[in-house]
């Protein structure tokens, strides 16, 4: 019995074997075989390409919240800022379209006198994109910034034009208000005890206290009042040592014919001036000690800009601390206690030193008296019981008396002074006190010298001068030295001239550390030289 199939779809053999064969050939075939690890490599190229992308995508957006969040707590910790701090950060994330990524619970301000910190963080999720084709999911971001505004820490010199010209234009009375605003301004906004400032006044020279003069090491003779005439290489320093011999500036007046010796003070208008209210007022904080120190300050004399620089650049130095340290003690102190250890060092972050150097004029002679003349006795004579002067003629070995005030006594030539044995003779420093050298040649060695010989021998031959020039380039030479040490200087030219502006725009820190400023426009840069001290810093 033959059986036959059924199966519709049965194919003939040859059909099959025909099959066969080409699955044998397709299997020995290589075309092909990377088409799925090539598929494979780029599914896995796009998962770590997607990552990329919102890595990057990640840092840009951290970057900006980064940025943003410094400018937002810079802002909002300025002492001058009225907004709420977290109104203020909030205002900087929404303009910059982060408005999402803003917590108040993440904004933490902290204030008190003198004193403002805001801290801002952000802890929130990026949402990612590509990243979720590999299987990944969404990001933390973060980002964070401190910022603080202080004055802590400071020390301030205010070296301020008294000369004569000062009384012109309403000048002095727009300078004290302005000085004393600016004292109004840096005290409110400091913590007590941590910003010290010194007022040096200056005209021909710069008076110094008896109390810290006396710190210092000097020789010559002046019992009136206290300067000191530097040396050009002291200019090049900003030290000071208490160790170093400084020649006094003596006690005497080149301009007017005046005599006092009859009323037992000195004369008046001299190089070195002996009033209280115009020498320096040393490392100080009460508001109101030193905005009545600046009310009482008179103007007349010369200006010596370098003079003036010198010694509001010592009082920054810590080669002053032995002097300041030796006044904030014992019963005699008269410097607070709080400024013991000042000056500090210059490489102290936490102490800012800052000098306001003011002028309305320029560098102008400042006179000495020559070396010969500093001590040793002249060849005056004086009477007290009669007031009057009598001059030796080396010469001849005869006295000549002169009248006294009253008249009383003929001029003459006698073998003895007035007074006989009686007579005091005189010192040249006490000489030079009570007697203007114009008042010893026109009034004294005219009587019996002739004018101009009397002029010449006890007038120009008794002093010398330091010009422009010269002090131009001490003022220079201090103001480099100053900022060398990293002491920052503004400079406020006041309606000077123009080689006086020209020496403050050289002094200055930098151009935007100097003021040209006319009339109340004094007023403005003191107030802006107070916000700019007011210092931002970023600490994290």
């Amino acid at each position: 019995m033959i059986l036959r199939s059924n199966t519709a779809t049965a194919l003939p053999a040859h059909v099959l074997q025909k099959g066969i064969g080409h699955l044998r050939a397709f299997r020995r075939d290589e075309a092909g075989t990377m088409t799925y690890p090539t598929i494979a490599f780029f599914l896995m190229m796009l998962g770590i390409g997607g990552i990329g992308v919102d890595f990057m995508r990640m840092e840009r957006d951290r970057t900006l919240l980064q940025s943003t969040l410094d400018r937002a707590v810079l802002a909002a910790a300025d002492l001058d800022q009225t907004q709420d701090a977290k109104i203020v950060v909030q205002d900087y994330l929404t303009k910059a379209g982060l408005a999402e990524y803003y917590s108040a619970d993440n904004v933490i301000p902290e204030e008190r006198l003198g004193y403002k910190r805001v801290e801002a963080s952000v802890e929130a999720t990026f949402e990612a994109h590509l990243l979720k084709f590999s299987n990944g999911s969404d990001m933390p971001i973060y980002a964070a910034s401190t910022a603080e505004e202080s004055i802590d820490g400071l020390e301030i010199s205010l070296v301020l034009d008294v000369s004569g010209s000062m009384n012109s234009n309403s000048r002095l009375s727009n300078l004290k208000v302005a000085a004393k605003e600016f004292i109004e301004t840096m005290v409110a906004n400091t913590t007590d005890g941590k910003m010290s400032v010194s007022i040096v006044p200056y005209a021909t020279q710069v008076s110094v206290p008896d109390e810290l003069f006396a710190q210092y090491t000097t020789v010559g003779e002046n019992d009136f009042a206290n300067c000191i005439n530097f040396e050009a290489s002291d200019f090049q320093t900003t030290t000071m040592p208490t160790t170093t011999i400084y020649d006094r500036t003596m006690h005497f007046g080149p301009w007017y014919t005046s005599e006092s010796r009859g009323t037992g003070s000195p004369i008046p208008y001299e190089i070195c001036d002996n009033l209280d209210s115009r020498e320096i007022l040393a490392f100080q904080k009460d508001e109101t000690e030193l905005k009545n120190f600046i009310e009482n300050l008179s103007a007349w004399g010369n200006t010596s800009i370098d003079i003036g620089m010198k010694w509001g650049t010592a009082l920054l130095d810590p080669s002053a601390r032995p002097a300041i340290s030796a006044l904030t003690s014992g019963g005699d102190s008269v410097i607070p206690i709080d400024f013991a250890a000042r000056p500090a060092e210059y490489n102290d972050t936490d102490t800012l030193k800052i000098i306001v150097l003011m002028t309305d004029g320029q560098n102008t002679s400042q006179y000495f008296i020559e070396d010969e003349y500093r001590s040793g006795n002249s060849d005056v004579w004086y009477d007290a019981d009669t007031d009057q002067y009598s001059t030796l003629d080396p010469d001849s070995g005869y006295y000549y008396r002169h009248y006294d005030h009253s008249g009383h006594y003929s001029n003459g030539w006698y073998y003895t002074p007035a007074g006989g044995d009686d007579a005091d003779r005189l010192s040249f420093p006490s000489l030079f006190s009570f007697m203007s050298i114009k008042w010893l040649y026109s009034k004294v060695y005219r009587d019996w010298m002739s004018r101009s010989t009397a002029k010449y021998s006890w007038y120009y031959n008794l002093y010398d001068y330091l010009g422009n020039t010269e002090k131009n380039s001490r003022t220079a030479d201090i103001c480099a030295a100053a900022k060398a040490q990293g002491i920052v200087v503004y400079t406020i030219g006041f309606e000077a001239p123009s080689d006086g502006q020209a020496v403050l725009k050289d002094c200055a820190s930098t151009a935007s550390h100097y003021y040209d400023v006319d009339g109340l426009e004094i007023s403005d840069a003191f107030n802006s030289i107070a916000t700019s001290i007011r210092q931002l810093r970023l600490t994290q």
